[in-house]
């Protein structure tokens, strides 16, 4: 089978087609423009694939209440023109195929539970720190969604003592996202993430304010595996930084197995950035066996 693989970014689309394998067989990279622009380059692609499903994992919020009239809707994203887009709607109008729909981040966690360093896992967390901060929680071997989906990269931090940045995030400031993300980065110190590998001062206060998130998270979830990714994962310098600061904060608290070894506890993504298109092409393959077993 051929299923199509959706992986929706504010920077660009990334289009696939997959099989149950989790080989991806084609890929395109389609930039984010706005959708009159960019939704008809993205339907083109895969009305060319005889695709029998589509997985879509999406940047955000997004709707994902079946139940709601507005379900597949990007809806409040500071990417004004993507306001109230329809995206799972558009394709399944048009492809008459089913349609998986998630976060891009969910995706990302999917693609790790399904193909890569979480599976066989009931509960892990996959955290991207790149443009933004997001976090997909895989809880008792499903997706985690609830009232709308988790929004892990806004929750609130203490700003360091000696950090005078105010917080790059337009509606909290001081949020994980404000804090940590490479906006905030840039803005802080005055150059891009990428260009400040030399300056230890610079991966020592990333470290620590996203220590202080995981701790948060490992406290509330109970992940038995954290998985970090995002372009300002590739600093190399930053995962000791944070295990060892994760180490301090929980101060002996919690005594596990899996807390005995925490390079194998706290890691960075293992599907060669890969895990958010096979994330998608999952939620593809998740929407055709649901739709199936329906019919």
């Amino acid at each position: 089978m051929r299923f199509g693989a959706l992986e929706a970014g504010g920077t660009k689309m990334v289009c696939a087609v997959g099989n149950e394998k989790g080989e991806i067989l084609d890929r395109v990279s389609i930039p984010t423009e706005t959708p009159d622009i960019t939704m008809p380059k993205l339907l083109e692609y895969f009305q060319g694939q005889s695709v029998e499903a589509l997985g879509i994992g999406c940047f955000g919020p997004v709707d994902l209440d079946p139940a709601s009239g507005t379900y597949g809707f990007i809806t409040t994203t500071p990417k004004l023109a993507w306001r109230n887009c329809d995206i799972c709607g558009y394709f399944r109008e048009r492809l008459k195929v089913p349609v998986g729909f998630d976060t891009d981040v969910n995706g990302s966690m999917l693609g790790e539970a399904t193909w890569g360093c979480a599976r066989g896992l009931d509960t892990a967390i996959y955290i991207t720190v790149g443009t933004g901060v997001g976090v997909g929680v895989l809880a008792g071997g499903r997706l985690l969604h609830g009232m709308q989906h988790p929004e892990g990269g806004h929750i609130l931090l203490p700003r360091r003592a000696d950090d005078a940045y105010e917080g790059k995030c337009p509606y909290h400031k001081t949020c994980m996202e404000g804090l940590a993300a490479g906006p905030a980065i840039e803005a802080r110190w005055g150059k891009k993430a990428a260009e400040l590998s030399d300056r230890p001062e610079v991966w020592e206060l990333e470290a620590h304010y996203l220590a202080y998130a995981i701790t948060n998270y490992m406290m509330i979830l109970s992940p038995q595996k954290i998985i970090l990714g995002g372009g300002v994962m590739h600093q190399e310098q930053l995962m000791p930084l944070i295990r060892k600061k994760v180490t301090d904060m929980l101060g002996g608290y919690i005594q596990t197995e899996a807390l005995s070894d925490m390079d194998s506890y706290i890691v960075p993504a293992s599907l060669n950035d890969n895990q958010g298109i096979l994330g998608a092409l999952k939620l593809g393959m998740d929407a055709k066996s649901a739709a199936v077993t329906c019919s």
